[in-house]
């Protein structure tokens, strides 16, 4: 594989993770962090690049579809796995683009209801779900280097113009404030999804290619794309704590990316970004929604009729939810969020791990301790805290709503020992 490919590849990569509805998330982050900026950006840069990434890798090694991601446990639990992933796809990310291009290009400019603006948005996602246009591909490779352009040349004029004066953070724990945020982001999720998808289009591209090539040249692109996130993430997140003191306390975050570019480089690059970040949106709800009646129509013989369903039923989630604003989405994911992120974090660390260490029997108890010590970070999620306080207290790390990590690993152990003594 020469450096063109892994070029390319790397660069394919980093727009698949590099969504219009990751944009807003850092720079309220480092709005609200203060001089703690950098540990935000670290805790963001685990759950929103670290973990992503690992999950391109799993798939390397894999080079399977999603299906195979957690067969390991069981049949039967991947396919509840991939259909929950999908469900959660359709009614929260890909309605959240909906509202990110309401907010951010219809709401500054027209008196315009968001239900008109879901309506409209969706019914132009359906007309080209189903005729499957190759106008997103020739726009979309156009998208990325655009919006790429302006966040450089506003992260360039904050850093290089603006004093270092930063305020306190506002987070109890900077750190865990990151990580929780950069669940929101979905990548690990669309790690899991689109992990497949490149391997896919690699097979096509180079048939002859080897196992260990196409897992080289993966493992390469990989770490390249995580390196362009990190550097956009962090930029972000420092150019919000810059502007710490230059917005009201409460603004938005779709706001405060308008603000901060309308101060950095005027209402044209304001306007500019507001577009490119619209059309960005489009394309990755027309990708979910695509990817979504894809799977169910694999599930049904390739039936045409079920493809049409999904693609329905996909596009009314969209009107349903997409007409509330952004806050209120990524409030309503929370839960969804604090359950499968866990799950699917320990999945792609499973299967990035060698085969020794990760058999069907170690999946198995550490995915069900996970999905065990999740639950009260759900709860805690929707309000439950309280009643479970009890139980909580303890569960180390559960106060930073991380209950399922120490449990997980101590199982992770248990289980490898206990099969290495059984064999000896």
């Amino acid at each position: 594989m020469n450096k063109k490919t892994v070029a390319v590849t790397a660069f394919a990569l980093f727009s698949l993770f590099f969504g219009a509805g990751n944009l807003i998330l850092p720079p309220l982050l480092g709005f609200k962090s203060g001089n703690l900026w950098w540990l935000v950006a670290l805790g963001f840069t685990l759950s929103a690049v670290l973990i992503p990434i690992l999950g391109i890798l799993a798939h390397a090694k894999i080079q399977g579809t999603m299906f195979d991601f957690a067969k390991k446990v069981s049949p039967a639990f991947s396919l509840v796995y991939c259909y929950i992933v999908y469900a959660i796809s359709i009614a929260l990310p890909s309605p959240r683009t909906a509202s990110v291009t309401h907010e951010m290009a219809i709401q500054p400019n027209w008196d315009s209801s968001s239900l008109v603006t879901s309506i409209i948005y969706f019914a132009l996602v359906y007309v080209f779900v189903v005729n499957r246009s190759k106008i997103l591909d020739v726009v979309g490779k156009f998208l990325t280097p655009g919006i790429l352009i302006v966040l450089v040349l506003i992260i360039g004029v904050a850093v290089f113009s603006l004093d270092f004066n930063f305020g306190d953070s506002l987070f109890k724990n900077s750190f865990t404030a990151g990580v929780l945020e950069g669940y929101q982001t979905f990548d690990a999720i669309g790690a899991v999804v689109v992990g497949g998808v490149i391997i896919i289009s690699i097979n096509l591209k180079d048939k002859k290619a080897s196992y260990a090539a196409k897992k080289e040249l993966i493992a390469k692109a990989g770490w390249f794309a995580g390196l362009g996130l990190f550097l956009i993430y962090a930029g972000l997140i420092l150019t919000g704590s810059l502007f710490g003191d230059a917005f009201d306390p409460e603004i938005n975050r779709t706001s405060l990316l308008s603000g901060i570019s309308q101060k950095t480089w005027g209402n044209t690059a304001s306007l500019l970004l507001s577009i490119l970040v619209s059309l960005a949106c489009f394309t990755t709800a027309v990708g979910i929604v695509t990817g979504t009646a894809d799977f169910i129509r694999g599930r049904f013989n390739n039936s045409r009729q079920a493809y049409m369903f999904t693609a329905i039923v996909g596009c009314v989630m969209g009107v349903l939810m997409g007409q509330f604003n952004v806050g209120y989405i990524i409030a309503v994911a929370l839960p969804a969020l604090m359950f499968i992120y866990p799950i699917t974090i320990v999945l792609i660390l499973l299967n990035v791990l060698p085969e020794k260490w990760a058999s069907p029997t170690v999946f198995r108890w550490v995915v069900v301790v996970t999905i065990l010590f999740s639950i009260p970070d759900f709860l805690g999620s929707i309000g439950w805290g309280e009643s479970i306080s009890g139980i909580t207290q303890w569960i180390p790390l559960s106060q930073a709503h991380m209950g399922w990590v120490l449990p997980a690993l101590v199982v992770f152990a248990i289980a490898n020992l206990t099969l290495k003594a059984s064999r000896a």
